[in-house]
């Protein structure tokens, strides 16, 4: 019997590759949804990179000053790289010639036997944004840009130009079918652009009935991850036990511009608490239910991407997070993510274009009036003033520097994927990027 419970253990502990090739280590974690770091590592005003604020200052509480489960891979040398802090297995180099539908995506993930594993999958939008890196940023060229995602470990290309693609066109599908529909009445399915670093809904079909292609990066492990374990503490808190995050159960009830919601968050106390925090962008997302949305096919998922555990002031509405998106190497918007439809303007048309649990980018301040068309080919609805839901808990820790100032961030807002037009360059292919830590870049000019 003992011999019997001690080979239990030991299966538990280093688990069996799914055909049975050897012993596969897996990491121990912390939590089964570990909510990994955005890596976004400097502080920005709203219009400049500045000097680490201090409790009470301007802008204290962004991104860079909390850091939690900072990113961790181990390349496996086998075609695949383990994430130490989420368990996950990923395909390191996806096929980047050929872009694939979803239909495509889910039977070679079926078919795929990378590394000697069997169960390799289509990954769900959860585990395809905890890769995600923040310091990221498109610009016109690919030399100018830096991708959102560790290149040290996953191999990445940005859109081919030559075949009359834009450089930001590097969007990679998730498993996640939409609950609603956009762009009037499409079936959806959500994916991550790591070249812009954004979330949005992709249609299925493309007009002229032609299926929507993009790029996949098949994942594999800890089937627990992207799944919330919500318990309402009956203080006006929830704790989800699965990240080890807890939330406010209200959110702010008023909207407020990027620099009021850092000082909301900081001074907020709540059931005996009062280190309360702004979530970043990631925090935020990992309570999306995407099951649910405003206008969802199926009247029983009617509703905002949210557990009902939580209370909502608007079911339509978008929520501010402590992360500033860089886009075009500028720090004059900051990321939301759209509990409600991530609406748009198109031929006069508003609509939804993204999809409730699309993660975006709103000016950290301004007048909306100035923005009543929207912005980009989508006419993305700006608001400026969003909701606050506050965060507090994980393995947290309060950092108080970072890199030196560069000065080569400006105060724009707005990036390629509003202005840039496909384009050729020059019939070169599309450039492959490598380097694991990019070196500094010069001050890039934004684009006109």
């Amino acid at each position: 019997m003992n011999t019997l419970i001690q080979l239990i253990s030991c299966l538990l502990l280093i688990g069996l590759t799914a055909t049975g090739a050897g012993p596969e280590v897996r990491p121990k974690l912390l939590h089964p949804y570990t909510v990994v770091d955005t890596g976004q590592d400097r502080c920005f005003s709203n219009d400049k990179e500045i000097t680490w604020p201090g409790r009470g200052a301007a802008f204290y509480g962004q991104d860079a000053q909390f850091e939690c489960n900072h990113p961790a891979y181990k390349d496996n040398r086998d075609g695949t790289v383990s994430d130490l802090n989420t368990g996950l297995m990923w395909q390191k180099t996806p096929d980047l010639k050929n872009k694939t539908t979803h239909e495509q995506a889910v039977a070679e993930a079926k078919a795929c036997r990378l590394g000697g594993y069997s169960d390799w999958r289509v990954p769900g939008i959860k585990e395809l944004y905890s890769l995600i890196d923040f310091r990221g940023y498109s610009n016109r060229t690919a030399d100018g840009s830096r991708p959102y995602i560790d290149t040290g470990f996953f191999d990445f290309v940005y859109g081919n130009e030559s075949k009359g693609e834009r450089l930001i066109d590097a969007q990679y599908r998730s498993s996640t079918i939409y609950a609603g529909k956009t762009m009037n009445g499409n079936p959806t399915v959500f994916g991550v652009n790591f070249a812009d670093g954004r979330i949005k809904g992709y249609p299925l079909q493309m007009p002229g009935g032609r299926r929507n292609k993009q790029f996949v990066r098949y994942v594999r492990g800890n089937p627990a991850y992207g799944k919330n374990d919500f318990k309402d503490n009956g203080d006006g808190t929830v704790s989800d036990l699965a990240t080890g995050l807890m939330w406010t159960k209200d959110d702010s009830k008023t909207k407020m511009n990027w620099r009021e919601s850092l000082k909301y968050a900081e001074n907020i106390k709540c059931a005996g608490h009062d280190d309360w925090r702004l979530p970043n962008a990631k925090e935020l997302q990992s309570i999306v239910d995407y099951t649910h949305a405003p206008e969802a096919t199926s009247s029983a998922a009617r509703g905002p991407a949210i557990d009902h555990i939580f209370n909502i002031t608007s079911p339509e509405s978008y929520f501010w997070t402590s992360t500033t998106h860089l886009e075009r190497r500028t720090c004059g918007a900051a990321a939301y993510i759209a509990f409600g439809r991530a609406l748009g303007t198109m031929h006069g048309v508003k609509m939804d274009v993204h999809g409730a649990g699309a993660q975006r980018s709103d000016p950290k301040s301004g007048d909306p009036l100035k923005w009543k068309d929207g912005r980009g080919p989508q006419g993305d609805d700006i608001r400026i003033y969003n909701y606050v839901r506050c965060v507090r808990g994980g393995e947290v820790k309060l950092k108080t520097s970072g890199p030196a100032i560069d000065g080569g961030y400006t105060a724009e807002c707005g990036g390629p994927e509003n202005q840039q037009q496909p384009g050729g360059s020059g019939g070169q292919p599309p450039p492959r990027v490598h380097l694991s830590r990019p070196p500094a870049l010069p001050q890039v000019s934004p684009l006109e």
